[in-house]
């Protein structure tokens, strides 16, 4: 059984991932993450922290040749793993009116917002009311676009804005921590909507309302937001007042560990047509040049 569901078929060469799913199931999966959080938030002695950081850019292929030049070395994985970037790496590479990338990672999917208020991802359909935290606010987005990157450790995982206009709402919804990836996606059901997530609801100048959505998974110890204090942002639904504005590149948030950004805007959005691949933040989700 899959959470309360009919049974899965399970075929012979998805064996293993049924069975490390199953084994998901049973771990303290948010105490994991607080633990791994803590961990990777420990000072720790320059020679251990070198260590760790070369043993991780070896293991993913970091590329360090973009990060703001350092003195000293990193105090944790964690201020490693939300290294800033370079100014100016992560030019906008679009017309004002597109609507570009808040991350750096994999485009998954995208697509059209359809009767129903529904996204596909991997070919599993999400409520984007459960999404953003909101019957009222998913409204907005029907016949709009959608887009999901998804981060990988070798990425940087600060979260930045998609368009320009001020963010008027945080939404930090509880959930769950299974891992977003190829176990996640097969056996978890419902798992966008499943996992603990923070919306940023921003109001476009030019798009109306535009939301991201920052996925939490299996061992991301917390997410910050630019607008919201705290050293996680807070549970329940924040209004900013006064509005904080914002351009796009503008950071909004970053991941502490890492997992997946959902952008949604309205029907006013022109069609996004990228191709699925990589892409970094300011690159436009409407054409692939």
């Amino acid at each position: 059984m899959v959470n309360g569901s009919q049974p899965l078929a399970v075929m012979p060469n998805s064996v293993p991932s049924f069975i490390a799913a199953q084994v998901i199931r049973l771990l303290p999966r948010q105490l994991i993450g607080r633990v791994v959080g803590d961990l990777c938030e420990r000072p720790l002695p320059p020679p251990v922290t070198q260590a760790v950081v070369g043993a991780w850019c070896r293991a993913y292929d970091v590329d360090l040749s973009e990060v703001e030049p350092r003195r000293e070395p990193w105090k944790s994985v964690d201020e490693f793993f939300t290294r800033p970037l370079k100014a100016r790496s992560r030019p906008i590479e679009a017309p004002a009116e597109d609507v570009v990338s808040p991350a750096d990672g994999n485009l998954q999917s995208m697509g059209r917002i359809e009767r129903g208020c529904r996204i596909v991802v991997k070919g599993k359909a999400y409520d984007v009311a459960r999404l953003v935290g909101s019957e009222v606010d998913a409204r907005a987005y029907l016949g709009g676009q959608y887009a999901v990157v998804y981060l990988s450790p070798r990425d940087y995982h600060r979260v930045h804005a998609p368009t320009d206009g001020a963010v008027v709402e945080v939404r930090s919804l509880d959930g769950d921590y299974y891992p977003v990836n190829a176990i996640g996606e097969r056996w978890v059901r419902d798992l966008f909507v499943t996992n603990r997530r923070v919306a940023f609801v921003q109001e476009s100048r030019a798009l109306g309302r535009v939301t991201v959505v920052m996925v939490a998974a299996m061992v991301v110890g917390r997410i910050t937001a630019t607008m919201v204090a705290g050293r996680d942002v807070p549970l329940g639904i924040h209004k900013i007042e006064p509005a904080y504005d914002l351009e796009r590149g503008d950071e909004i948030g970053a991941f502490h560990l890492g997992s997946t950004a959902v952008v949604l805007a309205g029907p006013h959005a022109s069609a996004w047509h990228r191709a699925p691949g990589l892409i970094r933040v300011g690159q436009s989700l409407t054409r692939s040049g």
